[in-house]
């Protein structure tokens, strides 16, 4: 469902990009504001889904005229009291606090396809880390894991001197997440050559990431 999501939403997305009449793209620029991590334990009756709101940060500098470097950081926490009928009148109460952090930087390049859009094509490493803690009347238990690897991507980027669009497609290979599909459909509303507002959604796997806040563009 996800999947089918993300590429209609990407295939809608192409029209706008293409109709751009002056791309007017900045490789260069530092944004952040609010996120939403979503993340579905399936197969964890006591977690349940992860749901939570965050900040994040990321950034992209030119380094030539087709390359640049990104990075981002984002975080978001969920808290949520359970309670399970284990029968015979006896019923578990927990508290379930859940973070959940991604970090990933890379490499781009892009080159033009007409005067409205850009071909970009990107290869970063990608870092996940969740950590929970349940606490009962017995005290609190904790745990957590990491997983590490990369994405390999490519897209369309294309705008004007007002907005701008963008959609990626690729693969993430890790540990958990060996060949996933990973999709992306973002835009920017500028209000001059600086300043913008921005949106963006992310999926794969089990994942979803959701964003909105403001970036400057130099």
């Amino acid at each position: 469902m996800k999947k089918r999501f993300v590429l209609a939403a990407m295939l809608a997305a192409v029209p706008f990009v293409a109709s751009a009449q002056d791309n007017g793209l900045s490789y260069t620029y530092v944004e952040g504001g609010y996120n939403q991590l979503r993340i579905d334990h399936d197969e964890d009756e006591l977690l349940g889904d992860f749901d939570a709101d965050g900040a994040y940060l990321r950034g992209s500098v030119a380094i030539s005229p087709s390359f640049y470097l990104f990075g981002s950081y984002a975080s978001g926490e969920d808290s949520d009291s359970v309670s399970i009928d284990l029968g015979l009148d006896e019923v578990y109460e927990a508290k379930v606090d859940d973070e959940l952090t991604t970090t990933e930087f890379g490499v781009g390049y892009h080159m033009p396809m007409g005067e409205r859009v850009d071909f970009i094509g990107e290869l970063a490493y990608f870092r996940m880390e969740e950590e929970f803690k349940i606490s009962d009347e017995e005290g609190t238990v904790s745990d957590k894991w990491h997983v590490n690897g990369g994405r390999a991507s490519v897209g369309l980027r294309g705008g004007n001197e007002r907005a701008e669009g963008w959609v990626k497609v690729g693969y993430l290979d890790a540990s958990d997440f060996s060949g996933n599909f990973v999709g992306s459909v973002g835009g920017q509303f500028k209000f001059n050559r600086t300043w913008g507002v921005v949106g963006e959604v992310e999926v794969f796997d089990e994942l979803s990431h959701y964003m909105v806040g403001v970036r400057a563009s130099f």
